[in-house]
């Protein structure tokens, strides 16, 4: 995908505030609204802009506790099986299928240590195909930013 100088401002405000007006990101381009508008729908159409969304604080919703969980399977023919039922745990919120020691790194959030023991215990060794777990609890996040244009 070639991006020229104004789509690199246009991606680059929006970034930093998705709800920017089309207006304002035209007054600061020196081009029309219209233009903006055009040009946006193109990167939307080309898949470079796959969407916009709110972002939440999960702490101030009483979600306190960030752990990462390695998890090793029976059988790799279990996979989308065991992803499906991933997917049924709200506080699951990333999913990797990766190389190296596991075959699947997920990334949960939850009310506290007594809640992840039991989201650990109970949900995730309880789903079939789950061999066993690692756990890493998130201490706190440094880094958090989108890739660069």
């Amino acid at each position: 995908m070639k991006i020229d100088g104004i789509d690199k401002i246009i991606i680059k405000t929006l970034l930093k505030d998705a709800r920017t007006p089309i207006l304002s990101i035209a007054r600061e381009v020196g081009i029309s609204g219209a233009a903006i508008h055009q040009r946006l729908r193109k990167l939307e159409k080309s898949k470079l802009i796959k969407g916009y969304q709110m972002v939440l604080n999960p702490k101030l919703l009483g979600y306190t506790t960030t752990a990462f969980v390695g998890v090793f399977l029976d059988s790799t023919n279990q996979f989308s099986n065991i992803i499906k039922s991933l997917k049924s745990i709200p506080e699951v919120i990333e999913s990797h299928y990766t190389t190296g020691k596991y075959a699947i790194f997920i990334k949960i959030i939850c009310k506290n240590n007594e809640n992840l023991m039991h989201l650990l215990n109970k949900d995730i060794q309880g789903i079939k195909g789950v061999l066993r777990i690692e756990t890493f609890i998130s201490l706190e996040q440094q880094i958090n930013r989108q890739v660069q244009v």
